[in-house]
């Protein structure tokens, strides 16, 4: 498994650096240092050098590093790398060299803590919180009833959560938060078109609840079942390890005792029966060698009792562009000529409305004329109370043996940041005539 487990600045030297197994010398991080760090053409998290593999995984300026020199499990060895930066997150905020460098003596105590022999054990936070901690030691009365309550957490088959939380309000939120990837042709076909999405759960819960958490009845995961039209076919499902899995196969319903505050519940994707929340309609003519002119429609495909917020549609332009007159019924937009790109800002955009931006570019004259490329318009937006895969959350219980009243709060999101693209359809005017 893993054989050592090493930070690294920019710069190439050593932060933190601990050996688990007799296979390695600490002269392995020389190797590192020049192989990848100083290296600048390595692209890849993995490098096997001879019979030794290394996992990197960048954070800020920081190189977190497992080595190993066995056939080690890859995505194993990536996630403790992830799960390690999450924990240091929780103990002291943001993760770069000052604050490696402030807590040293604490992240040697996590990760001999979480490793024992090259391989990851307990990883949840909050089991580490309750005997790693930065504050005061306790006393020796109450040490020993503390050090039976850890040794059962630990051990037990909750040890993701203390049995000996209380709140005085309990409460559930749950938010599904999809992010829609789309790529479009300029003949309006669509090239991809899937979803991500994660299923986060802040649990603010006394006692040991047990949580049953109901999804879509036509929910299909098997290949083998799908073909319906109406149904949420989902690809790939992960859940946290709280979960159990044998209710979910059998009728849909998520079982699980939560851990105490946030996590991520369930992680999906979807690339069928994707609905488009935005529909984008562009129409560029480019009209002899000096003008490019625009005509770009949005139009909403939800309810008109939801809307689209912080819609900003990019929408690219010539290299030669020298200023371009932009007219908007919503919204404002504006050239920005360091990126080649008019930027249309829209606040808010109702269910079912439609809405239209017109502009013509100025070009400088070029003695060879240069083949535009014709980069794709980007949209970014968010949907609230909407999911693009057609997940939703039928019911969330909550049961206690105290039979607490509790407060469940459930939140859609839908977004796209980068990932929603769609390329223009592009004419040529020449004397009054479309060339296609």
């Amino acid at each position: 498994m893993i054989s050592g487990f090493f930070i690294f600045n920019q710069k190439g030297e050593v932060l933190i650096s601990r050996l688990y197994r007799t296979d390695l010398k600490r002269s392995i991080a020389d190797v590192f240092r020049i192989q990848v760090v100083s290296n600048s053409d390595v692209r890849s998290p993995i490098i096997t050098l001879g019979s030794t593999s290394f996992f990197h995984v960048r954070a800020n300026n920081l190189y977190i590093v497992a080595v190993t020199k066995c056939n080690a499990n890859a995505a194993l060895v990536f996630e403790f790398c992830y799960r390690f930066i999450t924990i240091a997150k929780s103990y002291f905020g943001k993760v770069d060299e000052e604050a490696v460098k402030n807590n040293f003596v604490l992240i040697y105590e996590l990760i001999d803590e979480i490793i024992d022999f090259g391989y990851p054990q307990n990883s949840e936070a909050d089991t580490l919180k309750t005997y790693i901690t930065t504050e005061s030691v306790v006393s020796s009365s109450i040490a020993a009833e503390e050090s039976s309550k850890i040794t059962t957490q630990a051990t037990g088959s909750t040890n993701w959560r203390r049995g000996d939380v209380k709140y005085k309000k309990n409460e559930a939120f749950v938010d599904v938060v999809e992010t829609v990837n789309l790529s479009m042709s300029a003949k309006g076909t669509i090239l991809r078109a899937d979803v991500d999405g994660h299923i986060m759960m802040r649990a603010y819960l006394s006692g040991t609840p047990e949580c049953k958490f109901g999804l879509n009845d036509k929910l299909v995961i098997d290949k083998s079942e799908r073909g319906a039209s109406d149904a949420v076919e989902l690809d790939d499902c992960r859940f946290h390890q709280c979960v159990r899995l044998d209710e979910f196969d059998s009728d849909r319903t998520i079982s699980f005792v939560p851990p105490d505050g946030e996590f991520e519940l369930m992680r999906y994707r979807s690339t069928t029966n994707v609905k488009l929340p935005l529909k984008v309609m562009p129409t560029v003519t480019e009209i002899g060698t000096t003008q490019v002119s625009y005509v770009v429609t949005v139009k909403t495909n939800f309810n008109n009792k939801l809307s689209a917020t912080n819609v900003v549609v990019r929408i690219p332009t010539p290299l030669n562009t020298t200023s371009v007159d932009c007219k908007v019924a919503l919204g404002k937009a504006k050239y920005v000529p360091a990126e080649n790109v008019v930027v249309w800002k829209i606040p808010r955009i109702q269910g079912g409305q439609e809405v239209t931006f017109s502009g013509t570019a100025q070009l400088t004259s070029t003695t060879h004329r240069q083949v535009w490329a014709r980069p794709p318009i980007d949209v970014d937006f968010q949907v609230l109370m909407f999911t693009a895969s057609g997940l939703i959350v039928r019911f969330l219980k909550v049961f206690e043996k105290s039979n607490y009243h509790s407060v469940k709060w459930v939140r859609y999101l839908t977004k796209a940041s980068g990932s929603y693209q769609i390329r223009p359809g592009v004419a040529e005017l020449f004397y009054g005539t479309v060339l296609r």
